[in-house]
C-alpha cells in the first residue's frame, strides 16, 4: 500500500471550539430559567409582579435557550467536526462557518431580549419576530453551505451516516422554517401569520412535531452514530440496520404533527393519519435505539469505568422511552387523558432532559479535551457527579410529572351521577401542588449537574492548549 502526496491541511477546529464551549454556556443559562419558571409554578408570587418575568414571557425563552441555543449550538459543533473527520477534509468556507457561529449567538441574544419584552408571534417553538426569522434563514443557508460543500469535497467515497442525519436535520429544518414562519409584518416588531384558522394550526403543528423529529431527534441521532463507537472503540453494531433506521425515521416523522390536535377543529381523518404515522415511528425509532445500544457488544464493562459512555448509553434509553411514549399518547383513547395535562410535560422533559440533554452532554466530554489538546477531562470525578445528579434530577422530574398528569385527567373526567363535574379546576391545581415542588427538585439537580460541567470545560479549556490537527492521508492503493 502506497500514500498518495497530499499538502499537510488542518481541520478548522475553531468554530467546533466556539461553539462547544456555548453550547455548556447556554445549557447553564436555559435550564436556569427552566428552574425559575418551575420555581414560579410553585410560588406564583416569585414573578415579583414584574412583567418580564412572568411566567408567560421567560416560558419561551426558555425552550428556545434550551432548543435553539443548547441544542442548536451542540448540534453545529458535533455536525461541523464529525463531517470533517469523516470526509477527511476541512470545512468549507471557513468564513461562512464564522459566520454561522457569530450569525447563530446573534440570534439567540435578540430572542433573550425581545421574548421578556412580549415580543412574539404565539407560535410554539417559532416564538421570535419576522427580523429574527430572516436572521435564522441566512445562517441557516450558510450552515447548509458549509456543511454540503465540506461533503461535496471529501476525500473519502463514502458518506458516513451520521453525516446522513445531520444532512437531513439541514434540509428539514430549512424547510419547516420557510414554511411555519411566512407571516405579514405589520411593523418591526409585530407580524401576523400568512395561515388562519385550523390551517395555522395544522401547518404549526407540522412544524412544531417535526421541530422535534429533525432538529431534537435526526441532528442527535447524528452524533449517537459517531460517539457511541468512538467513545466504546467498537464498530457501529448494524450498518444496514443505520441507513434502515434513517430512511424509516425520516419518512414517517413528517406526518406524525396531527397528533398534537385530537378532539379539535381539524378534520377527523386528519387526526388519525397523524396517530397511524405516530405508531409506525415505533419501530424505526427503536430501531436506532437498539442499534446505538447493541454497538457495546462485547464491550459492556467498559460502563462500569466510564462516565463518558454512561451519558451516551444511557440517553439511547430515554430515546427508546420517549419513542414508545409518544406514540402512545398519540392513540386517541389514551391522548383523551393526557392532553393538555402535566403528563405531556412528562413526556417533553423525558425527551429533552434524558435524550437530548444527556447526548449532548456526552459528545461534549468527548469532543473538549480533543479539542484543547487533552487525553480527557480536567477532572472525570466530576463527570461521574454529573451523570448521577443529571439521571437522578431526570428521573425525579418526570415521575413527578407523569404522576401528575395522569391524575388531573383523571380528576378533570370525574363525573357524579347527575352529570356535575366532581372536582373544580383548582381543586385539581392543589392536588399538584407536591408535584411541582418534585418537579423543581429534580430541575435543581439537573441544573447542577450543568454548573458541574461548566466548572470542568473552563478548566480543562485553560489547563489545555488548542492543538491544530492535520487531516490524515488519504490511504491509495498500489
Amino acid at each position: 500500500m502506497k500514500f498518495a502526496n497530499t499538502q499537510a491541511t488542518v481541520y478548522n477546529d475553531t468554530v467546533v471550539r466556539q461553539f462547544a464551549i456555548m453550547t455548556v454556556v447556554w445549557g447553564v443559562v436555559g435550564m436556569l430559567v427552566g428552574v425559575i419558571i418551575a420555581a414560579q409554578l410553585t410560588w406564583p408570587e416569585l414573578n415579583l409582579g414584574i412583567s418580564f418575568l412572568s411566567y408567560g414571557r421567560l416560558r419561551p425563552l426558555h425552550t428556545n435557550a434550551v432548543i435553539f441555543a443548547f441544542g442548536g449550538s451542540a448540534l453545529f459543533a458535533t455536525s461541523y467536526y464529525v463531517v470533517q473527520r469523516t470526509c477527511q477534509v476541512r470545512l468549507f468556507g471557513d468564513k461562512l462557518a464564522a459566520f454561522t457561529f457569530w450569525g447563530w449567538q446573534l440570534v439567540i441574544l435578540l430572542a433573550a431580549i425581545s421574548l421578556p419584552l412580549g415580543l412574539t408571534t404565539g407560535k410554539e417553538y417559532a416564538e421570535l419576530e419576522w427580523p429574527i426569522d430572516i436572521l435564522i434563514t441566512l445562517v441557516w443557508v450558510a450552515y447548509a453551505v458549509v456543511f454540503f460543500g465540506t461533503i461535496g469535497t471529501r476525500k473519502v467515497r463514502h458518506i458516513y451516516v451520521a453525516n446522513w442525519f445531520f444532512g437531513a436535520m439541514i434540509l428539514t429544518v430549512a424547510l419547516l422554517h420557510l414554511v411555519n414562519s411566512a407571516e405579514v409584518p405589520v411593523n418591526l416588531f409585530k407580524s401576523y401569520s400568512a395561515y388562519a384558522g385550523v390551517q395555522d394550526a395544522m401547518v404549526q403543528w407540522w412544524y412544531g412535531h417535526n421541530a422535534v423529529g429533525f432538529f431534537l431527534t435526526a441532528g442527535f441521532l447524528g452524533m449517537m452514530y459517531y460517539f457511541i463507537p468512538k467513545q466504546a472503540e467498537r464498530p457501529v453494531y448494524s450498518y444496514r440496520l443505520s441507513i434502515v433506521h434513517f430512511w424509516a425515521l425520516i419518512f414517517t416523522y413528517m406526518w406524525a404533527g396531527p397528533h398534537h390536535l385530537h378532539y379539535t377543529a381539524l378534520p377527523d381523518w386528519t387526526q388519525s393519519v397523524g396517530m397511524l404515522f405516530s405508531l409506525i415511528l415505533l419501530a424505526p425509532s427503536w430501531g436506532g435505539m437498539i442499534n446505538g445500544i447493541m454497538t457495546l457488544s462485547g464491550a459492556w464493562h467498559k460502563l462500569r469505568d466510564d462516565p463518558i459512555l454512561r451519558f451516551l448509553i444511557v440517553s439511547l434509553s430515554f430515546y427508546g422511552m420517549s419513542t414508545f411514549e409518544g406514540p402512545m399518547m398519540s392513540i386517541k383513547t389514551v391522548n383523551a387523558l393526557s392532553h393538555y395535562t402535566d403528563w405531556t410535560v412528562g413526556h417533553v422533559h423525558s425527551g429533552a432532559l434524558g435524550w437530548v440533554g444527556l447526548v449532548s452532554m456526552g459528545s461534549m466530554y468527548y469532543l473538549i479535551p480533543r479539542l484543547f489538546g487533552r487525553k480527557q477531562m480536567y477532572s472525570m470525578k466530576a463527570v461521574e457527579i454529573h451523570f448521577w445528579v443529571a439521571t437522578i434530577g431526570i428521573v425525579i422530574y418526570i415521575a413527578a410529572m407523569w404522576i401528575a398528569g395522569v391524575m388531573q385527567g383523571l380528576m378533570w373526567r370525574a363525573v357524579n351521577a347527575d352529570g356535575t363535574l366532581t372536582y373544580t379546576f383548582v381543586e385539581s391545581v392543589k392536588a399538584t401542588y407536591p408535584f411541582y415542588v418534585l418537579r423543581l427538585l429534580g430541575g435543581l439537580l439537573y441544573l447542577g449537574g450543568m454548573l458541574i460541567m461548566l466548572w470542568n470545560v473552563i478548566k480543562t479549556a485553560t489547563v489545555g492548549r488548542a492543538q491544530p490537527v492535520t487531516i490524515p492521508a488519504v490511504a491509495a492503493h498500489a
